[in-house]
């Protein structure tokens, strides 16, 4: 699975894309960031307030009740605002 970072959120995690192989009980949106939260004190201040995380999955936005599947990509980002 390959998970991508976008603005701050990026700059928390320290990359901006990384390959993960999360455990066979995560199997949606919500399980994904609840195990994301467990990699790194960075991933953990990124995903703190599930407020302002966005995700997308294959590039249309979802859900956290959103099934996952191996190969998918998932994008993680603040909310945008308009300018």
């Amino acid at each position: 699975m390959k998970i991508l970072w976008f603005a701050w959120f990026r700059a928390r995690v320290g990359t901006a894309e990384e390959i993960v192989d999360p455990p066979a009980d995560v199997v949606d949106v919500a399980g994904l960031v609840e195990w994301l939260r467990g990699r790194s004190p960075g991933h953990a201040q990124a995903l703190k307030e599930l407020a302002v995380v966005r995700v997308a999955v294959n590039q249309t936005y979802v859900k956290f009740d959103h099934r996952l599947k191996p190969g998918d990509e998932i994008a993680l980002f603040p909310p945008v605002t308009g300018g």
